[in-house]
């Protein structure tokens, strides 16, 4: 493809960087900045630019956060109960749902010995460090982790170290989703919806 200036190339260089934008894609932003007021293409820069310097992670949960002091523990939340996740988008999508009041920890990903991933890169001590020192007031751990082997064998790890710690831990269901049908659903999820069935309520 060729460019009107050396500028341009560079700026599409990078923003085709980003995940899910293509050359052209990346180009038409370019051009698209470039015919936005000063003060906008600036702002969106110190944006940028903040993110990378500014940007802590609580030192308790992990999560992305605007300083390292833990803010996760308000009264509205039960202190009882903390959600296991991989990274700080999961963690959104479970608050968006309404249906968990508890708190949160992130691991910054899963092991992954083809990835030259192990238990010692995420936050996993922590995690244990975590329920040792809330002396019981930690009552369950909820494993949210991806259905795959990767986080299997994460939450596997898990269960196994706290297990001396009498922590009840317990896992997300898994299985057919709402509105699905179960011909099209595949026999690992099928089989698990099977073996994780529950009572059938009328309430």
């Amino acid at each position: 493809m060729d460019y009107p200036s050396k500028l341009v190339e560079q700026a599409v260089e990078e923003i085709s960087k980003l995940p899910g934008i293509g050359r052209k894609s990346a180009l038409r932003l370019a051009l698209h900045l470039l015919k936005q007021p000063d003060t906008q293409t600036f702002s969106l820069a110190e944006s940028l630019k903040d993110l990378r310097t500014k940007i802590k992670y609580c030192g308790m949960c992990h999560i992305i956060a605007d300083t390292e002091e833990c803010t996760c523990k308000t009264p509205s939340r039960d202190v009882t109960t903390v959600c296991v996740v991989e990274d700080t988008p999961d963690v959104l999508a479970i608050r968006n749902t309404g249906q968990y009041n508890g708190l949160f920890h992130v691991l910054g990903g899963r092991i992954s010995p083809m990835d030259g991933i192990g238990p010692e890169n995420i936050k996993i001590d922590s995690l244990i460090e975590r329920v040792k020192e809330s002396e019981g007031e930690i009552k369950e751990i909820i494993l949210a982790l991806s259905s795959t082997m990767e986080g299997d064998t994460t939450s596997f790890y898990i269960t196994k170290m706290l297990k001396p710690t009498g922590v009840k831990v317990s896992t997300i269901a898994r299985g057919i989703p709402v509105g699905g049908e179960l011909e099209f659903a595949d026999e690992v999820t099928l089989g698990r919806s099977i073996a994780t069935r529950t009572l059938f309520s009328t309430e």
